[in-house]
């Protein structure tokens, strides 16, 4: 499958051609931009080739407007239109639209896919919302899709046949107030297992996890959840160097189901931060969004996420609420006593759940 290498070839490309200061790297469709912002203009660079295009962006009477500014140039591509509205939203985060000036062009799928809309007074107009919910911008493997459904049983619980397990980076976001690419990637035992191993034993991460063991341990443990169809696991990075390791699960067949109402594509996570020097507060305002945004882009069906942090585990439950989940309920796992949390698909997005609230969320720990 093919990758999009963000940080290696085409960050070393950026950093060669000295577009600085970046105030972004977008990577919709596997294009590599580079991208700044200053006076009202907005240069959107094409790392591979060296193409650069201009755009206006400003406020006008509280409106949001990004102009076509290129004479050398009869219209944008998509993919430079994608990127210059992730760096008009990123640079104005509080928007909910953003009203284009472009000629139309080649630009009918952005219709068709509700990138781009046409108002009452035939005005082109994004909405945020639904901006933020195409995948192409996000996951470069494009692999994004919604798997037929089709019914089976486990373990006595049935439920949507769930569809192969993604391989290489399946999400990536550039983190502007942090200046690194936030990823994640699917784990590779082999590469990560050492890694893996050392965070399992770090006391604050075995407090919650309690996953304690030597190498044999943890490639057992991995190996269960490579054969089991409902769990995914990814390894979180900051510029590719790993920080955090995350299990996504199908609610449906998870020993959750029985403890909620729950729905066919309802999701849930569990996350250990590794690296002590990556759990403060800059670096949860970029995972925890992003795995929720992850998670609603990789099925759009998925109308609920879920979490059940220990009850006693409050630096978390608050993160979590500031970050849009509700706390739902007590209820007990063998195991622990657990919080409920849930976050909704709408509140997500209508509420612009990805932008940080950096001064209320607390330091980052690890939860099971």
């Amino acid at each position: 499958m093919k990758q999009f290498q963000l940080n290696d070839q085409s960050y070393e490309l950026l950093m060669e051609q000295k577009i600085l200061p970046v105030r972004l790297i977008s990577g919709p469709d596997q294009v590599c931009f580079g991208i700044t912002y200053q006076d009202q203009m907005l240069r959107v660079k094409e790392i591979k080739n060296g193409k650069e295009t201009l755009w206006h962006l400003y406020k006008q009477f509280d409106q949001l407007r990004l102009e076509w500014a290129d004479p050398s140039f009869d219209y944008p591509d998509v993919t430079e239109l994608l990127a210059a509205i992730e760096a008009s939203i990123v640079n104005y985060p509080h928007q909910k639209k953003l009203s284009l000036f472009i000629p139309c062009g080649q630009l009918k799928e952005l219709f068709d896919s509700g990138v781009l809309f046409m108002d009452e007074d035939n005005q082109i107009t994004v909405y945020v919302d639904l901006f933020w919910q195409q995948a192409r911008v996000w996951c470069p493997s494009n692999s994004v899709r919604d798997f037929p459904i089709h019914y089976v049983v486990s373990h006595g619980r049935r439920h949507p046949l769930r569809p192969p397990k993604p391989m290489g980076k399946v999400y990536q976001r550039y983190i502007s107030w942090l200046g690194r690419t936030l990823s994640f990637r699917a784990i590779d035992p082999a590469a990560d297992l050492s890694c893996f191993n050392r965070w399992m034993n770090d006391p604050v991460v075995a407090e919650f996890w309690q996953q304690e063991g030597d190498l044999s341990k943890h490639l057992a443990y991995l190996a269960a959840i490579e054969a089991d169809p409902h769990v995914i696991s990814l390894i979180g990075c900051f510029d590719d160097e790993p920080f955090g390791y995350f299990e996504i699960y199908w609610a449906k067949e998870d020993r959750i189901s029985p403890h909620y109402d729950v729905n066919d594509f309802d999701r849930g996570w569990h996350v250990l931060i590794g690296e002590p020097h990556m759990r403060g507060k800059p670096f949860v305002t970029a995972w925890l969004p992003s795995i929720s945004h992850f998670l609603f882009l990789d099925d759009h069906r998925t109308r609920r996420l879920v979490i059940e942090p220990r009850t006693d585990n409050y630096k978390m439950i608050r993160n979590l609420t500031q970050c849009g989940y509700e706390n739902v309920k007590e209820f007990a796992f063998p195991h622990k006593r657990a919080m409920l949390g849930m976050l909704s698909r709408e509140h997500f997005f209508a509420e612009q759940m990805w932008v940080p609230h950096l001064n209320s969320l607390s330091q980052s720990v690890s939860i099971s």
